[in-house]
C-alpha cells in the first residue's frame, strides 16, 4: 500500500488519463474531455446555468501554449489552484469558528 501523498499523486494521474485521449491526443484533454472531467470529478465547481462559460474560461486559463487542449502539466495547475483555494476556505472557516468558540467556553 502506498503512502497517502503518493496515492493521491497516482489518483491524479489516473483521473487525467481516464478522460484524456477519448478523442485525439491521448496525452491531452480537449474541451469536451475537460468538461466531462470537471462535470464528473468536480461537479460542485461546475454547477449552475453558466456551465459552458465556466468550462471555456477554465480551458482558456489553463491552455498555456494555446493549442486548444490541456496537457497534464496544465491540468495540475488547475488542481493545485483549486486545492489552495479550498485550503484557504477551510483555514478561514476554522479561524472564524475558533474566535466564536473562545468566548463561549469560558467558565
Amino acid at each position: 500500500m502506498s503512502a497517502n501523498l503518493q496515492g493521491a499523486m497516482e489518483d491524479l494521474i489516473k483521473v487525467f488519463y481516464r478522460y484524456s485521449g477519448k478523442e485525439g491526443d491521448k496525452y491531452k484533454l480537449n474541451k469536451q474531455e475537460l468538461k466531462n472531467l470537471l462535470k464528473d470529478e468536480l461537479s460542485d465547481f461546475l454547477s449552475g446555468p453558466n456551465e459552458s462559460t465556466v468550462v471555456e474560461k477554465i480551458m482558456n486559463d489553463l491552455d498555456e501554449n494555446k493549442d486548444g487542449q490541456v496537457d497534464f502539466q496544465e491540468f495540475v495547475v488547475l488542481v493545485a489552484a483549486l486545492t489552495v483555494a479550498c485550503n484557504e476556505f477551510f483555514v478561514d472557516f476554522e479561524k472564524n469558528n475558533d474566535r466564536g468558540d473562545s468566548g463561549s467556553n469560558k467558565e
